[in-house]
């Protein structure tokens, strides 16, 4: 049997948060094969490199049943995401919405994709209420000023965190 329906979740993940995790087991439940594409060329220097990126999203994917991680293939992509999409034969887009405020931008970006690419989707699935709030960059902030980020990203990704602002 051959994998019917691709579907790629782009994204920063500087670094994966439980909310992204999240995204990550619920499109499992809608696609044969999910594509974790992190982002090449981020614009502002990202903490994680893109090797330490992709490695700690192995690193979370590691806990997943074997049926689950099976179905998962992480792949960095630079350019257009439609491109992206189109090499990997994706048909869905999935991204996740934690607000009314991402909203706005998300939309505008499946309108440009669907005008470029109308045989791919972009499907959106909201962050449940324990994970609305959490975004990278907060995290990122609460970890630089020395505060408690367990709550919001795996543990392999606090002890990470811990590390990267570790005072020497």
């Amino acid at each position: 049997m051959g994998v019917d329906r691709i579907g790629v979740y782009p994204g920063t993940f500087d670094p994966i948060t439980s909310g992204h995790m999240e995204v990550v087991r619920r499109s499992l439940r809608l696609v044969d094969k999910l594509v974790i594409g992190p982002a090449i060329n981020i614009g502002k220097g990202p903490l994680f490199s893109l090797e330490e990126r992709v490695e700690i999203i192995r690193d979370d994917i590691a806990d997943f049943p074997a049926e689950e991680r099976d179905r998962i293939e992480i792949v960095p992509f630079e350019g257009l995401l439609i491109h992206f999409a189109r090499q990997v034969n994706a048909k869905l887009i999935i991204r996740g919405l934690r607000a009314v405020s991402d909203f706005e931008y998300e939309i505008q970006m499946a309108n440009m994709n669907a005008r470029m690419e109308p045989n791919v989707e972009t499907i959106f699935l909201m962050a449940s209420d324990r994970h609305q709030f959490i975004a990278s960059s907060l995290v990122k902030d609460i970890a630089r000023l020395g505060g408690d980020t367990s709550q919001f990203v795996s543990k392999k990704v606090f002890e990470r965190l811990k590390k990267k602002f570790a005072k020497d």
